[in-house]
């Protein structure tokens, strides 16, 4: 029998919570809007500009997801060590997936060739999908529990995880990370692209506020007698189903309701979790709890220090970089061979 978590325990899983609801909500968009490279763009100029809303940001993105798993592996290595005992390959898929999407990035305007664009393209539309979908996947394996032994070692295969529960929650990701990457984009551009996001944006919110609601009404069936799993489920159901009302209150609005929902899924997975990293199917004596997951009082106390002192400043810099690239693209900003550093300058009245 482990102890109740501690204070700084608690402190920790929570801080860990809040750096995945950052990744799901900044790196959600970023998905969402390489998927719609193919989907939206018409020619060369459309596609420019898709990729150029996420362009000065995406890498900046994906340090919340760095941060989210160093934070683990420091302040709870066993969850970490448990997690990669049965997740392996699944992880391995996922970070394939943002690898190519990294590289398709940066690759793909090293060759002025239709056919090396297009096949860059195609990368960052599939990798961007089936990063969304895997993450969805991942999560709702942590809330539902792995089959899990002695020594906290996972015993499951890559298809043990593709259960219809972990499905459903793939499809929660993707179909919400799509959304919320059409409302970003409305948000980026001007003109007939931005046209085209809002009309796809209204398509998709239906289909991403139904699995959502489908997604927790499964939730609330497995974790029966948990208040708190409850109203989260509840509040979450109806923040998704507000999503397609969204609209008539503005783009803005509408972006907000998507990064609420992806907040509110994000926290009812952990508490989802607590007390437990990490619950076992094979038998509760099984389960992985925080204190047994976690590293020293010292180790956490160091944690907190560090973080007090560089994650404002983290805050700030990607605060800054936003207020830098706020401005709306048109297709006017791209005549000729421009950056996004060029396109900034010429919004803010500089030469490019």
């Amino acid at each position: 029998m482990h102890p109740d978590p501690t204070f700084l325990q608690v402190l920790w899983f929570v801080l860990i919570g809040v750096l995945w609801a950052g990744y799901f909500i900044l790196e959600g968009f970023d998905f969402g809007v390489g998927m719609l490279v193919k989907l939206l763009a018409r020619d060369r100029v459309d596609t420019r500009m898709i990729i150029h809303t996420i362009g000065p940001v995406w890498d900046g993105n994906e340090v919340w997801l760095l941060v989210a798993g160093g934070a683990t592996f420091a302040a709870f290595p066993g969850w970490y060590a448990a997690a990669f005992s049965g997740f392996y390959l699944a992880l391995f898929l996922v970070l394939a997936a943002l690898i190519l999407r990294g590289v398709s990035f940066e690759f793909w305007g090293k060759h002025d060739s239709a056919g090396w664009r297009a096949t860059w393209e195609w990368v960052v539309a599939i990798s961007s999908a089936v990063a969304a979908l895997l993450f969805g996947v991942a999560w709702a394996n942590f809330i539902h529990g792995v089959p899990m032994g002695a020594g906290n070692v996972v015993h499951a295969s890559l298809w043990d995880l593709l259960h219809p529960y972990a499905l459903l929650g793939g499809l929660v990701t993707l179909s919400l990370f799509l959304t919320h990457g059409a409302n970003f984009l409305a948000l980026r551009v001007s003109g007939e692209l931005h046209e085209r996001a809002r009309v796809l944006s209204t398509r998709v919110e239906p289909l991403a506020a139904l699995l959502a609601v489908a997604f927790m009404i499964w939730t609330i069936a497995q974790q029966s007698g948990r208040g708190g799993v409850l109203v989260l489920a509840i509040l979450t159901a109806l923040a998704a189903l507000a999503i397609p009302f969204a609209r008539r209150a503005g783009e803005g609005v509408a972006f907000a309701l998507t990064s609420a929902v992806i907040t509110l899924l994000t926290v009812t997975f952990f508490v989802t979790l607590y007390p437990n990293a990490l619950p076992s199917t094979t038998g509760r004596a099984f389960d992985l709890t925080l204190s047994a997951a976690s590293s020293s009082h010292y180790t956490l106390v160091v944690m907190t220090i560090v973080s007090v002192i560089f994650v404002p400043i983290v805050l700030l810099y990607q605060g800054w970089t936003y207020w830098v690239f706020r401005h709306r693209l048109g297709r006017d900003d791209y005549e000729g061979p421009l950056n996004p550093i060029a396109v900034a300058e010429r919004k803010f009245g500089g030469s490019a």
